[in-house]
């Protein structure tokens, strides 16, 4: 017989999980892409909120690459911040994060700037870290200060473009905040282990989404993890949720910073899964989360 799958007990998150089960199929990966896309679309749309007050926002492009920029009502900072959404690589847009996006600007008090940076399969990697580093190299031309977010698939996305900024000595890049990302770690050792089939996320989940990028194995860029040096990175904070198979990912990299001199704040979720942002208004626990990234967002944004 095999394991139970591991479970939290909090609520609110339950009835979250039983709400995204009646929208995407666990096993939503072996079905088309097109399919995968039509059940996450529909899944973020349950999940939507209304922005807060006074928030403007309108879509534009930088280069070729189409962006979204959220305006709240109140300023306090000439920093932007930029959002990589989450999903995989393959599914996400710039609706399926929108009221996400509106509330961190609300909360920080700054603008910001979400990328709807290209999906496989139809593009592989690098087209995705290259989308989200023309944006960023334009916010920082025109002498923007920048703190970078991204949740799960956006979180590996974020964690690259500041090895990549620091190693093209771009200055301007102030904080990164990494919310349960995917980093490269090992799919046969820790939580991909432990938690390989937790609710929301399953270790053959991110094989598959490892397969579907094609991103070179060992890449410092595709996976963080796996740089040679951390040392001249910008202060992070990461939070991961327990039952989780990316948990690791979070914990072995705010070591590794800490390690190698890096000012970093590291957050675990006990009752958390995956995608937790999306419950952070129905689940205690991540209602709490989602105000420790907003409060570490704004943060960084008046540094």
């Amino acid at each position: 017989m095999s394991a139970p799958s591991p479970v939290p007990t909090e609520k609110g998150i339950l009835q979250f999980l039983q709400i995204c089960d009646s929208f995407y199929p666990a096993d939503a990966v072996e079905a088309p892409v097109e399919q995968q896309r039509h059940w996450y679309d529909a899944l973020c749309a349950r999940f939507d909120r209304p922005l807060p007050p006074d928030m403007i926002f309108a879509d534009g492009m930088v280069q070729r690459i189409p962006i979204r920029r959220y305006r709240p009502r109140k300023i306090i900072t000439r920093t932007v911040l930029l959002y990589l959404h989450g999903g995989g690589f393959v599914v996400g847009s710039l609706e399926s994060h929108h009221a996400i996006c509106a509330e961190i600007a609300d909360f920080a008090g700054a603008e910001l700037v979400s990328v709807d940076y290209r999906l496989a399969p139809e593009f592989r990697w690098p087209a995705q870290t290259d989308d989200g580093f023309a944006v960023l190299k334009h916010l920082l031309a025109a002498s923007n200060k920048v703190v970078l977010i991204g949740d799960s698939a956006g979180g590996n996305l974020a964690a690259g473009l500041a090895l990549r900024a620091r190693d093209e000595e771009l200055s301007g890049v102030v904080g990164q905040v990494l919310i349960y990302p995917s980093l490269g770690g090992d799919l046969d050792a820790g939580s991909y282990v432990e938690m390989a089939a937790a609710p929301g996320l399953t270790t053959a989940d991110v094989a598959y989404y490892r397969e579907i990028l094609r991103a070179p194995a060992g890449n410092a860029i595709a996976e963080p993890l796996q740089a040679a040096s951390l040392i001249g990175l910008p202060p992070a904070f990461i939070t991961v949720a327990h039952f989780d198979p990316l948990r690791d990912d979070g914990r072995h990299y705010a070591a590794r910073l800490a390690a190698e001199g890096i000012e970093v704040s590291f957050r675990e979720e006990p009752q958390m899964v995956h995608a937790w942002l999306r419950a952070r208004h129905m689940s205690d626990g991540a209602r709490d989360g989602f105000r420790a990234v907003c409060e570490a967002v704004r943060h960084f944004a008046m540094l």
